[in-house]
């Protein structure tokens, strides 16, 4: 009997596929179903823009706009570091790295991209924020400023490595044509490499974004835990990632702490999903341009 090898893989794969997508629409259905009930007793006004978050006091708080605000306030801190850093790096790498640099640049971003976050919480809660705290003068060095500087190098990696490889499928054609009709490097660089390959750098910085906004590990131990509005860069702060982690541990199982806290995960799996739609458009819109040879 003669066993058909092809379709054993193809329905291996097959079931590998369907079984991450189960995943997925399981884990969106447990947030939903966990998430929901909080608003049959907390406004969903008052739980997204009320101010104040204190889920064990009573009468019991669940205002996440301090938390909605950290989130994003850190974010943004971080991709103003990791997009000059990652595209800057990915455009050396790709344009004027030699292939003995090349051999080296590449494969470290790499090896930095898949450290694990709990190390670089550590090293920023040990070693960051105390010199950022003597170096600035600044009452604790556990605040959003530390939280931007580590989530921003956390995020440089990504970005890097995957605006390198929308750089490398670049078509060579394209620059030599540049070069043929009198443009110099840096007028390829800008006016045909970058746009070219621009569909692949906007993934990498939304992406980058994303693994910003989901961060748990780094933001929980360098951020500084309070959970209201940042009036400074300076200040502690909570990001939703960090209050989910700090306090589920602590929320009794089904009681409104717990389901608020789901929610909370609820309103992050949205945030990230918009993301990711997000970057399918700009990819999509850059590709039908390279498409029609824009």
């Amino acid at each position: 009997m003669k066993i058909d090898c092809e379709k054993i893989y193809k329905s291996i794969f097959g079931i590998l596929a369907f079984a991450s997508l189960a995943f997925l629409v399981g884990i969106t259905l447990v947030l939903f179903k966990e998430g929901l009930p909080v608003f049959k007793e907390v406004n969903i006004f008052r739980f997204l823009f009320g101010r104040f978050w204190y889920p064990t006091y009573e009468p019991p708080e669940f205002g996440i706009l301090p938390l909605i605000l950290a989130t994003f306030f850190v974010m943004a801190g971080a991709i103003l570091i990791a997009v000059p850093l990652g595209v800057g790096g990915a455009l050396y790498i790709n344009e004027l790295a030699g292939p003995r640099q090349k051999a080296i640049l590449k494969p470290v971003i790499e090896v930095l991209a898949g450290i694990p976050s709990i190390i670089y919480g550590f090293f920023g809660m040990v070693i960051v924020a105390p010199f950022l705290q003597n170096l600035l003068n600044i009452p604790i060095g556990l605040c959003a400023f530390t939280a931007m500087l580590m989530l921003g190098i956390m995020a440089t990696p990504t970005v890097c490595s995957i605006s390198e490889d929308a750089l490398n499928y670049v078509p060579r054609s394209f620059k030599e044509a540049s070069f043929a009709v009198g443009a110099n490097r840096w007028q390829t660089l800008t006016k045909v490499t970058v746009p070219a390959a621009a569909s692949g750098i906007s993934t990498a910085i939304i992406l980058g974004m994303g693994r910003a906004v989901g961060e748990t590990m780094t933001v929980l131990m360098v951020a500084g835990g309070a959970a209201v509005i940042p009036k400074s860069i300076f200040d502690p702060v909570r990001p939703m990632t960090a209050s989910i982690a700090a306090e589920m541990g602590e929320a009794v199982m089904g009681s409104l702490h717990y389901h608020a806290l789901f929610a909370i995960g609820l309103i992050l799996f949205i945030i990230t999903f918009i993301f990711n739609i997000i970057a399918e458009l700009i990819s999509k819109k850059y590709r039908k341009k390279l498409g029609l040879g824009l």
